[in-house]
């Protein structure tokens, strides 16, 4: 089946302590149904010295789930869900249900 969010997308987050903010997914985990977005859902991690990095306090994104976030629309920017269309070529491409716009390239 075809994933309706992807590695690079611009994604607004829905809900949560993030909600209304946009982002770009860094990693998308299908089987547990979670994204990474650059910026969303920080959490402050004490790593210990090792010989190649200096401890310290760093700042990580953590996983946020699918449900909660939905993908910007190429047009406007807000929130849309994403539909799919066959071209005529016979190319499957995703569309956002907000604009009808192509989302793929």
């Amino acid at each position: 089946m075809a994933q309706k969010i992807k590695k690079g997308d611009r994604v607004v987050v829905l809900s949560g302590r993030d909600r209304g903010r946009e982002g770009d997914v860094l990693k998308v985990m299908p089987k547990e149904n979670r994204a990474i977005v650059n910026g969303i859902n920080m959490a402050r991690r004490h790593t210990k010295p090792t010989p190649q990095q200096p401890g310290g306090i760093e700042d990580k994104e953590l996983s946020i789930h699918i449900s909660n976030l939905a993908l910007a629309d190429p047009k406007d920017g807000k929130p849309t869900r994403v539909g799919f269309q066959t071209l005529d070529d016979g190319r499957k491409v995703r569309v956002a249900r907000r604009s009808g716009e192509m989302i793929d390239t």
